[in-house]
């Protein structure tokens, strides 16, 4: 019995955070509407998000008044992984709401934009040349508190003693102070900053403050999305590619690693095992997209290099930016681009991907065994990277667990790629449309659009949603709900939860 009332405080108290963050998202689908009063002929799109933030409203308030927490309490990372996947879900499809609305987008279309949006990937089913300005300004804020991550909006608001458990079921595990809460303002605050400094330096760059805005918003979230359909190529300016080159690396740095940074602790960065692997590849990549893909493809070479260099980033960073099409690529540069999205970016950061972090401890771990190999049988060495200030031992098990992550990262990979080729898609095409989804990047070879088939929407969905929230976030949470649930239901009536 004290087993079942335990279990029981656990939902109680799952439930009431799960309330605070789907009131927190109520507020977020109001904020679009601020457009309205440069563009008030759209004030008809008004309904579209008016219905579903009061929908969240009502229901983020019944679960936290119902469900009271007890003072004091503290979670498992499981209750945070539950937590943050009811807020997700819930959200994604309260937000599909506007684009099947204003947009006339089917369910799955509009879940698709939704969870796109939120997951900072940047895939569009939407044509955003007949797109409201409230839509597109809604598409870049999904991104900018998708990346941020509501969790970690909640937990500096008003979560204290919850903190740990959601910031690392969201695959955000350091802190940049002792204190959680402190440790996620400060996140807030450098984000904030980006983004500020974003619109700013785009303003410079020759943009109007809408599109500065838009393309801030989703440069450092990651996220991708464009307010115009060649993305930040209908520009063609090397001074607005920069800007982005620079949002695009902050965004896709641990916020540790940034933190220390902008105290000027550089030794510390220098030896950070991302900053290391970010600095082989980077350059690797651009020569290689250089010499053998866009060299000829473009009128000077001042272009080719520029070329070479941001979709190098874009692709790296996971943000999806674009400033050309690759439909004259050779198989080389879809290559190159597919392996740059599987690695992705670093780990606490609003990139996605396996993760530089993980790509990092399984190259080292490689070296480690050729040297242990080469040593006395007797020798005892402790194998390590450095993060940030501080060593990090990194354990068998660990690697085991980097490795058994990497194996289902690459497994899924493969059988989403095959689902999206047995709809009649090319298989090199599958492969880049998929590990851009499951990447969360963006970057498209023309499979996604409005004439996608819906099968094809469902599974880079799917792929999205695991890319966004770590696969076993996603799958020890289904168990465990599945486990709860019937004992949940058998050992008490459903009022007995209030």
């Amino acid at each position: 019995m004290r087993a079942f009332h335990n279990l029981r405080q656990r939902y109680k108290a799952a439930l009431h955070h799960t309330g605070s963050i789907l009131l927190l998202g109520a507020i977020l689908m109001l904020t679009p509407l601020a457009a309205l009063a440069a563009w008030p002929k759209e004030r008809g799109d008004a309904a579209g998000f008016l219905l579903p933030a009061a929908g969240l409203l009502f229901l983020g308030a019944a679960l936290w008044l119902a469900f009271r927490r007890e003072p004091g309490e503290t979670l498992t990372v499981q209750d945070g992984g539950v937590i943050v996947l009811l807020s997700w879900v819930t959200i994604c499809l309260s937000c599909a709401w506007p684009f099947m609305t204003v947009q006339k987008l089917t369910f799955t279309q509009g879940l698709f934009e939704s969870v796109s949006g939120w997951t900072t990937t940047g895939l569009s089913v939407v044509d955003v040349t007949a797109a409201d300005h409230v839509i597109l300004l809604w598409r870049s804020i999904m991104q900018l508190a998708g990346g941020a991550g509501l969790a970690i909006i909640m937990l500096a608001a008003i979560m204290g003693p919850i903190g740990p458990a959601i910031s690392i079921a969201e695959g955000r595990s350091e802190q940049l102070v002792p204190h959680v809460r402190g440790s996620a303002k400060l996140v807030l605050l450098l984000y904030g900053g980006y983004a500020i400094l974003g619109v700013a330096a785009y303003v410079l760059a020759g943009m109007d403050w809408f599109d500065a805005v838009n393309h801030a918003f989703a440069a450092i979230s990651t996220g991708g999305f464009s307010t115009r359909s060649a993305s930040i190529g209908y520009w063609d300016s090397a001074v607005v590619e920069a800007v982005s080159i620079v949002l695009m690396c902050l965004g896709n740095l641990n916020f540790y690693t940034a933190y220390l940074l902008l105290h000027g602790r550089f030794r510390a960065v220098g030896r950070n095992g991302e900053i290391r692997l970010m600095a082989v590849l980077m350059p690797l990549g651009i020569l290689v997209l250089f010499f053998l893909v866009c060299r000829g493809l473009y009128p000077t070479l001042g272009k080719t290099v520029r070329v070479a260099v941001f979709e190098t980033v874009t692709a790296l960073t996971t943000t999806g930016f674009s400033t050309v099409g690759y439909e004259g690529w050779n198989a080389v540069g879809w290559y190159v681009l597919i392996l740059l999205m599987l690695i992705g970016g670093g780990a606490g950061s609003t990139a996605g991907g396996l993760k530089q972090y993980r790509v990092f401890v399984l190259f080292q771990s490689v070296l480690w065994e050729i040297r242990q190999s080469l040593l006395p049988r007797s020798a005892v060495v402790q194998n390590y990277i450095w993060q940030g200030e501080k060593k990090d031992f990194i354990t068998e098990q660990r690697v085991r667990q980097i490795g058994t992550f990497a194996f289902l990262y690459l497994a899924t990979f493969l059988i989403g790629a095959g689902i999206i080729a047995a709809n009649g898609y090319g298989l090199a095409e599958a492969l880049f449309e998929f590990a851009s989804a499951l990447g969360t990047v963006g970057l498209s070879v023309g499979v996604t659009g409005a004439q996608t088939p819906p099968a094809v929407l469902w599974v880079q969905i799917i792929g999205m949603f695991l890319g966004r929230l770590e696969f076993f976030v996603v799958i020890v949470s289904l168990l465990r709900i599945a486990r709860d649930l019937p004992s949940l239901v058998g050992g008490a009536r459903i009022g007995e939860l209030r």
